[in-house]
């Protein structure tokens, strides 16, 4: 097999200078369009002190960590062709996968909210799936649900 080509994976990317955390330099990355690494650093703090404000009791930090690891799926499924038919095959998830999912998931659903600014989306959104519902959350249920209703092809996962 072909050695990959280095991305920005653990070994590469740096953690942010305000919470010296990797996931958050990993979800900035995410969030980031046209390479406007400023914007998207202002909108994510900025969404982080709304945080702040509206729950007290954890540190943001915290909040943000809990909310992607809610986030998180445990088993998705997968199209595998056996004998001309297809068959959505119910398969666990990697962790590297899991994160990059609930990142995806909660970005995607704070964007899907219009007629506020990003940061305030992003807030409620990030306190949505730490109070485990909104977009990312039935992002997540959905994925979870048509596992379950497809276990009778579990036998084709190997």
């Amino acid at each position: 097999m072909a050695k990959k080509k280095p991305t920005s994976s653990d070994e590469q990317l740096k953690p942010d200078s305000k919470y010296s955390s990797k996931l958050v330099s990993k979800f900035i990355n995410s969030l980031m369009w046209k390479g406007k690494k400023s914007v998207v650093q202002k909108v994510f703090y900025d969404a982080m002190d709304i945080v702040a404000k509206k729950i007290k009791e954890p540190p943001p930090l915290e909040i943000f960590e809990t909310a992607v690891n809610n986030v998180k799926p445990m088993i998705e499924v997968r199209s595998k062709r056996i004998g001309g038919a297809s068959y959505q095959v119910p398969m666990q998830v990697n962790p590297k996968r899991q994160q990059s999912l609930a990142l995806r998931w909660i970005i995607e659903a704070a964007r899907a909210k219009k007629g506020k600014p990003m940061s305030e989306r992003l807030a409620s959104e990030l306190i949505d799936a730490f109070n485990k519902h909104g977009g990312a959350m039935t992002t997540r249920e959905n994925i979870h649900k048509m596992a379950e209703a497809n276990k009778a092809f579990a036998h084709f996962a190997w």
